[in-house]
């Protein structure tokens, strides 16, 4: 039997599942449509993805339910920019997600589950605040593992689609080729641009 001690590191742990899934809920500009835009829209998504067993069945959720997720994945996707080599660009942002996480991690406690296998996260509570929480514990067993920062977010604007860098030397900046060529293209445009502006 196989142990996350055998897994490549280039393969990403079952925790970066539910994580992936959350972060990748918004808009994109490209087709993608916001999932979290009221309560309809995160029941719809509850239903759709693999909950832990715990948090399984009817749940109630309101627009504010709808609210709280979308603060909790938009600061999760800047971070998630940050790991793809946009640190230094994110500036005030990147440090108000930060914030954001050390308070929203009172908010939903997590509770250290210990058995002969190893140790996982469970949530304390149930509902909506124990599915964030569950997110919360993906991202802690990710860091655990030493695999969080190959979660990344694609640095083409406005795409930003969550994915796990499977390159060797975790140099991935885009979740496609696509994206990287539209981001070069750009790059390209603006060199010449400046180039002509001179």
């Amino acid at each position: 039997m196989k142990t996350d001690n055998d897994r490549s590191p280039t393969a990403p742990p079952p925790s970066a599942a539910l994580v992936l899934e959350f972060v990748n809920t918004h808009a994109d500009g490209g087709g993608r449509i916001e999932q979290f835009d009221d309560a309809a829209g995160l029941r719809g998504w509850l239903d759709r993805v693999e909950l832990p067993e715990e948090l399984e069945g009817d749940l109630e959720v309101t627009g504010a339910d709808a609210a709280s997720a979308r603060e909790l994945r938009d600061a999760l996707v800047t971070l998630l920019l940050a790991h793809s080599g946009e640190a230094s660009s994110l500036g005030e942002p990147l440090a108000e997600a930060e914030s954001y996480l050390q308070r929203v991690a009172s908010r939903y406690p997590l509770t250290s589950v210990i058995g002969a296998e190893g140790v996982t996260l469970r949530a304390d509570q149930t509902g909506v605040p124990g599915v964030l929480a569950s997110v919360l514990a993906g991202i802690t067993e990710l860091a655990q593992s030493g695999a969080w920062p190959r979660v990344k977010a694609c640095r083409n604007p406005p795409c930003h689609f969550g994915f796990f860098d499977r390159t060797r030397n975790s140099s991935a900046g885009f979740c496609s080729p696509g994206c990287a060529s539209q981001a070069s293209m750009r790059a390209y445009r603006q060199r010449k641009k400046n180039a002509a502006a001179r």
